[in-house]
């Protein structure tokens, strides 16, 4: 679960880490009572969306009077805004952050995450901070310092002097930059984060640590044992059927293709997704229904794979170990009979009492195909999205082959 800028520099605020008052507004019309709460004589106007690039797209600009604080806003809210990471339907804008700037000297990059390949959390850090670390990583990797944390003893005065010697800092801000790993480190493991970035932390021009901007990243298997940070989630920046498939103790992630998938397993997903690609296919989306698949959910499966318009064709791959398929079967009945699906079906099912499930779809009068091998399944489903691609022809409904 990601959170929004200015919620994740509260939580900084709240550790006693260093970041730039602001004050958010949800309304244009508050915008010059919080440039006078301010004060100054310029204000940054920042977009609250889940995405990096704002400052490219146009949604973070620096104005000098209150009148065009009000006006930058009210062009903002209301509006989608289309970043390099937020897809070409872009994210919606319900808040700005307003702040004053900072007189910066230069610009540094920092993130703490969970490095798997040595089962560490991880500092990244680099010299070369702001819009284009990106590039920095791709093209010159030698400026990118990394530090793994052991869990036993956390954060050591050693590291930070490490990083602080890779960074160009003085002896004032290394120590700084102590405080601040060990604050990051804390709030990571308090919260059970996945990733904090600090993009730019800026030196100022009086030479002290600021985060200019801020990313946090929660774990989502962690959040029942965190209600005010759940209390924290924004519905409006995640994908509608993201949301809905979590209502339903659903594992799914849109992609950009074709063929719908639904799989039960993530390993067999992602073999499912890789032979669908390796068959000239693009896959509409990840799909996991899980080990206790009911009739019911499988049926909300296919009403989420069937509300992506770009679908063509859908590939159902179970293999019945916990899972029964004569359950999935059942399900698939009941969600071409309550949706009215209008795509070729290709099912694949092997295991728990797969034959009844089988037999199941066979004496169901649907146009759907039936497979045992999974290759085989694969190309049937991309021939017949490339068949019925455009067109909506091709209907399960009554008569078919199973």
């Amino acid at each position: 679960m990601n959170l929004h800028e200015f919620q994740a520099k509260q939580l900084l605020r709240e550790r006693g880490l260093a970041v730039p008052d602001g004050i958010l507004a949800e309304q244009p019309e508050a915008t010059r009572d919080a440039c006078a709460r301010l004060g100054g004589e310029r204000w940054a106007v920042k977009a609250q969306v889940h995405s990096g690039g704002r400052g490219k797209a146009g949604g973070v600009v620096l104005v000098d009077s209150p009148e065009r604080v009000e006006t930058e806003t009210r062009r903002l809210l209301g509006s989608r805004l289309v970043t390099e990471q937020s897809g070409p339907d872009g994210l919606p804008v319900n808040a700005v952050l307003i702040e004053r700037p900072t007189a910066i000297a230069r610009e540094l990059y920092l993130s703490l995450l969970v490095d798997r390949a040595s089962e560490r959390l991880l500092f990244v850090a680099s010299a070369a901070g702001g819009m284009d670390i990106e590039t920095v990583a791709a093209q010159t990797p030698e400026q990118i310092l990394r530090v793994a944390v052991h869990p036993v003893v956390g954060v050591q005065p050693y590291q930070a002097r490490r990083l602080g010697f890779g960074l160009g800092l003085d002896d004032a801000q290394i120590k700084a930059l102590g405080t601040l790993l060990d604050g990051l480190y804390r709030l990571f493991i308090d919260s059970d984060a996945s990733l904090i970035e600090i993009n730019p932390l800026v030196v100022t021009d009086s030479g002290e640590l600021l985060a200019l901007d801020a990313k946090i990243t929660l774990d989502d298997n962690a959040l029942l044992g965190h209600p005010a940070l759940t209390a924290l989630r924004d519905p409006s920046q995640e994908d509608a059927r993201e949301a809905a498939a979590r209502a339903h103790d659903l594992h799914y992630i849109s992609l950009d293709g074709n063929i719908g998938c639904m799989v039960n397993g993530a390993g067999l997903a992602m073999a499912t997704m890789d032979l669908i690609k390796l068959q000239g296919g693009q896959p509409a989306n990840f799909l996991d229904v899980g080990g206790g698949a009911t009739a019911a959910r499988v049926a909300e499966a296919f009403k989420l794979i069937l509300s992506d318009p770009k679908v063509a064709s859908i590939l159902v791959n179970i293999f019945g170990g916990i899972v029964r398929c004569d359950l999935i079967a059942e399900g698939i009945i009941q969600a071409v009979h309550e949706v009215g699906v209008s795509v070729p079906i290709v099912v694949r099912l092997e295991g728990t009492n797969a034959p009844q499930g089988l037999r199941m779809l066979a004496d169901s009068g649907l146009a759907l195909e039936t497979v045992s091998e999974l290759d085989a399944a694969a190309t049937l489903a991309v021939a017949a999205a490339r068949r019925g691609s455009g067109s909506s022809s091709n209907t399960v409904e009554g008569g078919g082959r199973a």
